[in-house]
Formats: C-alpha cells, sequence, structure tokens
C-alpha cells in the first residue's frame, strides 16, 4: 500500500484531535462542536480495526499510540480520546508518552465519572464493552469522588453492533437492551459507557423505571473540555469551525453510517493506512481494495 508523507500544517492550525475506535466518538465530537463550534477539528475513526472492546490490553496500546501519533501529526496539540475503552484501559500510558507543555491527551471516564456522582442518589449502574469494565476504571473513579456510591457494572457486548446496523428502533435492540437493563437492581442513575449507545437512548428510556436517570456523558465531556480550554490557553485556539475525518476503514461507509452519529452528514472521509507501525494518508484517499503486497523493509 503506497502512503503519502504528512503534508506540513500552517503554523497557527491546531485544531482539536478526537479519537475513537470508529463510528461512536462522533457522538461526542457532536457535542464538541455544539459547545465549541468555533473550533477546528480531526476525527480519527479506527473503524478498520473495530471493535476494541474485546481486544487484549498489548493491542490496545498499540493502537492508541498510532492514533494519537497520527492526530498529533495533523497538528492537534490536544486529543481526547472519545473511546471508553481507551479511556478507561490506556489515556494513563497515552498520558505519560505524548503529554507534556506542547500536547495533552484528554479522555472521557473522568468526566462521565463526576456526571454521574453529581446526579445519582447513591446507586449507578454502568453498561461498557467487556474491557472497559473489566478495567473497572469507572467504578475507580467514582469511589475517589465518592466512595459512599454504589457501582454496578455490566458489559453489553450485543449494542454497539445493534447500533452498528442501524438497528436501534427495531424490536431485537429493545430485546437486547431490556436483557442488560434486567441485570441492575437498585439502580438510580444508568451511565451508558459506549459512545455507540447515546442512539439507543430511547430505548433505555422506555425500558428502565422512571425514576432512573439515563446519562450520555457526551455532552458533559464537551462542557468539562470547554473548562479545560479557559484553563489552558493555546492548545485549541480557534479557528473556522472546520471539520477534517479520517478513518482506517472504508471512507465511503464511515461517511454514510457516520452521520447518524454525528447528526449531520460528512462532507469526505480521508483514509489513513498502516505503514511501518504508524498511520499514514493514503494517497487517494480511499481503502484500497482487491489484493494489496505490502513493501519488505530494507535490511541494511
Amino acid at each position: 500500500m503506497k502512503t503519502a508523507a504528512i503534508p506540513p500544517r500552517p503554523e497557527a492550525a491546531h485544531p482539536v484531535g478526537v479519537y475513537d475506535s470508529g463510528f461512536g466518538g462522533l457522538t461526542v465530537l457532536r457535542q464538541l462542536r455544539r459547545r465549541l463550534p468555533e473550533l477546528d477539528y480531526v476525527y480519527l475513526g479506527d473503524s478498520g480495526r473495530a471493535p476494541y472492546g474485546g481486544r487484549d490490553v498489548d493491542t490496545l496500546l498499540d493502537f492508541s499510540e498510532q492514533c494519537v501519533e497520527r492526530l498529533l501529526g495533523e497538528g492537534c496539540r490536544v486529543v481526547v480520546v472519545a473511546c471508553h475503552t481507551v479511556s478507561c484501559v490506556a489515556l494513563r500510558h497515552l498520558q505519560e508518552r505524548y503529554g507534556s507543555g506542547e500536547t495533552r491527551v484528554l479522555g472521557v471516564t473522568i468526566p462521565a465519572a463526576e456526571a454521574a456522582v453529581a446526579k445519582t442518589r447513591g446507586n449507578i449502574g454502568f453498561l461498557g464493552t467487556a474491557r472497559t469494565v473489566a478495567s473497572h476504571t469507572f467504578r475507580t473513579e467514582v469511589r475517589k469522588l465518592n466512595p459512599e456510591v454504589e457501582v454496578s457494572e455490566v458489559a453489553a457486548a450485543l449494542l454497539a453492533p445493534i447500533v452498528e446496523e442501524a438497528w436501534e428502533d427495531t424490536e431485537i435492540a429493545r430485546m437486547a437492551v431490556r436483557r442488560y437493563v434486567e441485570a441492575f437492581s437498585g439502580i438510580d442513575t444508568l451511565v451508558l459507557g459506549c459512545t455507540h449507545y447515546p442512539l439507543l437512548e430511547a430505548a433505555f428510556r422506555e425500558i428502565v423505571s422512571p425514576s432512573v436517570a439515563v446519562l450520555n456523558p457526551a455532552p458533559y465531556v464537551a462542557e468539562r473540555f470547554a473548562d479545560w480550554r479557559k484553563r489552558h490557553p493555546g492548545f485549541a485556539p480557534a479557528g473556522n469551525g472546520r471539520l477534517r475525518t479520517l478513518s482506517t476503514g472504508d471512507s465511503a461507509r464511515f461517511a454514510a453510517y457516520g452521520a447518524r452519529f454525528l447528526g449531520e452528514a460528512l462532507a469526505q472521509v480521508e483514509h489513513v493506512g498502516q505503514e511501518n507501525g504508524r498511520l499514514a494518508l493514503c494517497p487517494d484517499g480511499q481503502e484500497p481494495v482487491g489484493q494489496v503486497v505490502r513493501s519488505r523493509p530494507v535490511l541494511l
């Protein structure tokens, strides 16, 4: 696969990087653009290697490093990891590796925990991918804020694929949501701990008790980022509201499916592919089709 070198970016161009394993992070980007429409954004969806929820930790670290490096190469000084799985497993690693006086990496888990603690009466339910739940990072962050709050975590492996198939308004979706909700007992707040799940919010509200608050963390992530930006000027200067979208998967499919998550059409999606352990832009902006031959490294 032929790849293009990273084009130089103007010194003043410092868009906000938003990274997710695929489509789901567009729900976070949607809220960021609603809250801070004057900023420029570059979104990277690693849809060619999704889903992340069942991946081992080392693979997640490798993928997340490549994606963050790609966004830094696009001129981003701050990257928002919009994937709950990566935020729960790899955020500390990414912050230690790439965080500096010039660049920062932020996540979604702490804002989600803060919002849940502020809303709960003492018993929080959390739905996420298998890897997110196995990390217990959300529970840890909640207990830092209030050790008296009870947290129940349930892995919901079927929900993201249902959303990817655009089946969120079907009886299949309602059956799956009902099955996962029944695993909780006595909760007063239910956190949607995967960025796909907001598309199922109507189904959740239909099925859970009216006394249970259904919490989509994305608006709180956007609000916390706006606060962070005020305290850290220079990382995300005002731009023209531009959006570039990158994907490791099929660009046409990403544009078609992504519109449901973002709430508006994606004008163009550029393809990035792996080359020598890094993600690079493809010259024609599309995923290659047919037989692909990888070039051999030159041995010195």
